[in-house]
């Protein structure tokens, strides 16, 4: 008998796991093997100073962000006093599903298949990778962590069969020095509806490799076809590539999180994926623990409702960031025009300054007060066209 069987081993789940088997509680890690998710790989400092994040698993540090308009404008923003970490996220998610295993998670590989209950308790079923075969594993919760589509989410909690979100796919490539435009220490994030007309594309480096890709929530688009042209626009079209990879990314975090009764979820499987930049790392590993919280506050108390700490904890810490950045997706990404538009207004250094202070420390910076007011009537000047975008 398992005190929490954790279903799925990226960074959410993989960090729950963690949590539950440093406070003493039996807990399986359950993972299909040589999955890796399309990532542009960015973690910022709060996630490597709350999770522990060794050196040399960053495989670059980007000091600058560059965004481009749909006409070639960039602006270049600096990362001061600091820097924004990369990770590939095949060694990084392993290096998380390890030290949950160091912590005293059992790690199990194969594929789950659904939840049984009978009077003998709750039981994850899955396949097992080694023997084909079906196996149970009997608990007394479990944490669904199995990504946008969660077949966990889909089978146990209401609304999880519905949560929008949008195809990522990127190309790892095999990274040449600086030259053109491509710099080593740089990420580009594209506004281009030629590349994605509802979302972005982007170049982000990996020390020796690079991921290229983009984003879209609109049936029909090539996806291969637009991160080939994006990699031809960036000079990076005859590198060599590594591998190809492809995923749902969600939109917007669930209303629910649980099923009432032993059913929690975490990650990309509650919807939380940042709006508008489409980070997810920190905020999958953040799920996880909200998650492990809540499971073992359920587990002392034996009360199924406190299974809703996991989101109620999240948001109170993110709801807030999480508004306005989908209030800025809705705003700026639905046409080139709007999108020209947002890229003249990062040319503002008061948005430059609160936009990075917030990335970096995942909170909305309340020090300058004038500043936020500022931005809010630069805001609204260039939705209605107030101010014409700077091409300069």
């Amino acid at each position: 008998m398992y005190d929490v069987v954790v279903v799925g081993g990226g960074p959410s789940g993989a960090t729950a796991a963690e949590d539950l088997a440093r406070a003493g509680k039996r807990v399986a890690l359950l993972d299909r093997d040589g999955r890796i998710k399309p990532c542009g790989g960015a973690i910022p400092p709060r996630l490597i100073a709350d999770f522990a994040i060794p050196d040399d698993l960053l495989v670059a540090r980007i000091t600058t962000a560059r965004m481009i308009s749909p006409t070639g404008r960039r602006v270049d923003i600096p990362i001061e006093n600091g820097f924004v970490g990369m990770v590939d996220r095949a060694d990084f998610d392993e290096f998380l599903r390890v030290r949950a295993g160091e912590a005293g998670a059992e790690r199990k590989t194969g594929t789950f298949q659904r939840i049984e209950r009978d009077g003998g308790g709750t039981h994850v079923v899955y396949r097992d990778k080694a023997s084909g075969e079906s196996t149970r594993l009997t608990t007394r919760l479990v944490i669904g962590a199995d990504g946008a589509r969660s077949n966990v989410a889909r089978g146990e909690v209401p609304g999880g069969d519905t949560i929008p979100y949008v195809i990522a796919y990127h190309e790892i490539i095999a990274a040449p020095e600086a030259q053109g435009a491509y710099d080593p220490d740089r990420c580009d994030v594209i506004y281009d509806g030629r590349i994605s007309p509802d979302f972005y594309g982007w170049v982000f480096p990996h020390g020796k490799q690079a991921s290229v890709g983009m984003g879209t929530g609109i049936d029909g688009i090539d996806l291969k076809q637009a991160t080939a042209d994006l990699r031809a626009a960036s000079g990076l079209a005859g590198c060599e590539t590594i591998r190809r990879e492809g995923a749902p990314i969600p939109l917007k975090p669930l209303k629910r999180w649980d099923n009432g009764r032993d059913v929690v979820l975490a990650g990309d499987a509650a919807g939380v994926v940042a709006p508008s930049s489409g980070e997810g790392i920190y905020y999958a590993m953040a799920g996880g623990r909200v998650a492990a919280t809540a499971a073992i506050a359920c587990l002392a108390s034996g009360r199924a409702a406190d299974l809703r700490l996991a989101r109620r904890l999240f948001m109170r810490e993110h709801k807030t960031v999480f508004h306005v950045l989908a209030s800025m997706q809705n705003a700026y990404y639905r046409s080139d025009n709007r999108r020209e538009r947002f890229v003249s207004l990062c040319h503002d250094i008061d948005v430059q300054k609160l936009t990075f202070e917030a990335y970096m420390n995942k909170a909305l910076v309340r020090a300058r007060p004038m500043a936020h007011i500022r931005i809010g009537l630069k805001n609204i000047a260039h939705l209605t066209g107030l101010v014409r975008p700077d091409y300069t």
